[in-house]
């Protein structure tokens, strides 16, 4: 899959736009959405961000490494770059706690990102998109 230079600035700088990627997980005590600021595309079958909080989505993706992730943004659709303001990247989850991965995630974070508290001691986490599209089903790519 090609994703174009638009939805990859655009998923890059969600957090600092006003309109944060919102990750879903399942886990043992049902579905967890939670935005994720540093969500990014790492290249053309994968996202990635930088798992800070190790709460319930770190939790659930322990015990169940599919996701869903979600950009959504009315401004982007009504100013025309995007044909729906709405995507969904379908994909399985890789939990990178040290290694090359994990330093290649982090070097691509924002400076934001990379100076938050609890960045020091953050996972890397790298998604296999198994299916990308807008909200109308549409592919992407």
């Amino acid at each position: 899959m090609s994703i174009s230079d638009t939805i990859r600035k655009l998923v890059y700088n969600a957090w600092d736009d006003g309109y944060p990627c919102m990750l879903a997980t399942e886990g043992e005590h049902g579905p967890n959405i939670s935005p994720k600021g540093s969500m990014m595309v790492f290249d053309d079958d994968h996202l990635a961000y930088w798992e800070r909080s190790k709460k319930a989505a770190y939790a659930n993706l322990t015990k169940d490494a599919r996701v869903c992730v979600m950009y959504g943004n009315f401004a982007v659709q009504r100013a025309g770059p995007l044909e729906s303001g709405f995507l969904r990247f379908y994909g399985v989850a890789e939990l990178h706690e040290s290694g090359p991965i994990r330093e290649a995630i982090f070097a691509r974070l924002t400076p934001r990102e990379q100076t938050h508290v609890g960045a020091d001691t953050g996972i890397g986490v790298l998604i296999k998109i198994t299916r990308a599209e807008d909200v109308r089903g549409k592919p992407l790519g």
